[in-house]
């Protein structure tokens, strides 16, 4: 599915101009004529005259890194992206091409690479000097309110419930980010740290600023982006009476902690606000691991947490982590059953991961029969990846049962409201051509399917 765009690369891409003639922003995940290698280096030999590239995950980072060395030596290489910022001495080594790595967030270092400030005087990149890298100090983190909104003129696709090249419902999607950074210390998760030890504080948009730019967005569905829009709890509730107050009609996701149900006045202004879905980070149903992750709470607290929670009419996703240190699989398994009794709608599990500066990495490694793979993928002796792959099929398979889909189906045409009936019957009208289009897709061999969104700024 592509419902979003490449919110970040776009604030980077918006910062950038007035500084270069031309910039062009491509999502290849549309951009089927140059999804093909050799169209896209096509493309950037006769157009571009410096490349900007995000890597975002480990996803295909071996045919990435490929892509990468294939670009003209002569069109300067740029890197940025949290993959980019954890594994910069790896990129150097496997990459040769690339010439600049920007370290975290890139709005204000991009501006100063075009403008040709000298790379030493750059803070918060790194960069090859004389056959070594040299990384330069970090660079503080800008003031939220003084970043532009991305400028969605500069996107050349519409964002919509799409599946395999066919749109559905018709429903645009978009996202928007109020803060950034977390309040929380979560040990699994390192998103806010950079390799050089840097973290990003929380730190939130003004209401006012928040607003404007949801004011002008066409899209129907909107997802903030932030790792929890309720972080500061009056705040969101601003938000939510300045929605309420403009009449802005839109249907909103928003990520979300289970603490949020200690807050029945934002939870009830938030089904006015037109709210739809929470994606709330539950991990684990079992208090030894929760507390193994920092979560700062216990099973007991999610279950009273869900008893409030589910009084709304928002459909709940439960995200949960399975392959935990010293977890065996009946309690992998309990995730399935646990998450239909306090009443998750929706449930997205992953395997742990142990990133390069994860505050886990020191457990792993002391942990009896536990490895580490050098993309900080995590599995045992117990437990091989195959192993671990089949446990999450029964997780899934054992949680979403024909009736569960059926309930998810009536929670979002006539509780949350989520979808119309008309966009419902748009669906099925549509299904037997999404189900052939999937099977062609199968067929098709030999082209780089990776979901990297690349942004290309032309100069004059």
């Amino acid at each position: 599915m592509m419902l979003f765009p490449p919110t970040g690369l776009e604030y980077v891409a918006t910062s950038a101009k007035g500084f270069v003639d031309k910039i062009t922003l491509l999502d290849l995940r549309y951009e089927l004529e140059l999804a093909d290698t050799d169209n896209l280096l096509s493309f950037i030999s006769a157009n571009i005259d410096i490349v900007c590239v995000s890597i975002g995950w480990d996803r295909q980072f071996d045919e990435i890194c490929q892509l990468l060395n294939r670009i003209p030596k002569d069109i300067p290489l740029v890197v940025g992206g949290y993959k980019a910022t954890e594994k910069v001495e790896e990129l150097f080594q496997a990459c040769p091409t690339i010439d600049i790595i920007v370290r975290g967030e890139g709005e204000e270092s991009i501006r100063e690479i075009l403008i040709g400030v000298p790379l030493k005087g750059i803070l918060g990149i790194s960069f090859r000097e004389n056959g070594a890298v040299i990384h330069n100090p970090n660079r503080p983190f800008p003031a939220v309110d003084s970043l532009p909104a991305p400028d969605r003129s500069l996107r050349h696709n519409e964002y919509s419930l799409t599946v395999n090249g066919i749109k559905i419902c018709g429903i645009k999607f978009d996202s928007i980010l109020s803060a950034r950074g977390c309040p929380f210390d979560c040990k699994f998760c390192t998103f806010s740290l950079n390799p050089l030890g840097q973290k990003r504080d929380y730190a939130a948009r003004s209401v006012a600023s928040v607003i404007e730019e949801l004011e002008g967005l066409e899209a129907q569905v909107i997802l903030f982006s932030d790792d929890n829009l309720f972080a500061i709890p009056k705040r969101a509730e601003q938000i939510c009476d300045e929605i309420i107050k403009r009449k802005i009609k839109k249907r909103f996701i928003a990520q979300a902690r289970i603490d949020i149900a200690r807050h029945p006045t934002l939870l009830k202004k938030m089904v006015q606000a037109g709210f739809k879905a929470l994606l709330l980070g539950i991990e684990s149903p079992h208090d030894w691991i929760l507390d193994q992750l920092n979560k700062g709470f216990n099973q007991e607290t999610i279950r009273k947490a869900f008893a409030v929670l589910t009084k709304y009419p928002i459909l709940y996703n439960g995200y949960f982590i399975y392959g935990n240190i010293g977890e065996k699989e009946e309690e992998m398994l309990y995730i399935a059953q646990f998450a239909k009794e306090i009443g998750v709608d929706v449930i997205s599990t992953n395997k742990l991961r142990i990133e390069k500066f994860s505050p886990l990495k020191e457990l792993a490694q002391n942990t009896p029969g536990y490895h580490v793979t050098e993309r900080g993928e995590l599995y045992s002796d117990m437990y091989s990846h195959a192993a671990l792959k089949k446990i999450g099929k029964k997780i899934k398979f054992s949680f979403y049962t024909p009736s569960r889909y059926v309930k998810i189906l009536w929670k979002n045409i006539f509780v949350t409201k989520f979808f119309t009936l008309r966009e419902v019957a748009l669906l099925f009208f549509i299904f037997p051509r999404l189900f052939a289009s999937i099977i062609i897709k199968e067929q098709q061999q030999g082209k780089l399917k990776d979901t990297l969104n690349r942004t290309f700024i032309k100069h004059g």
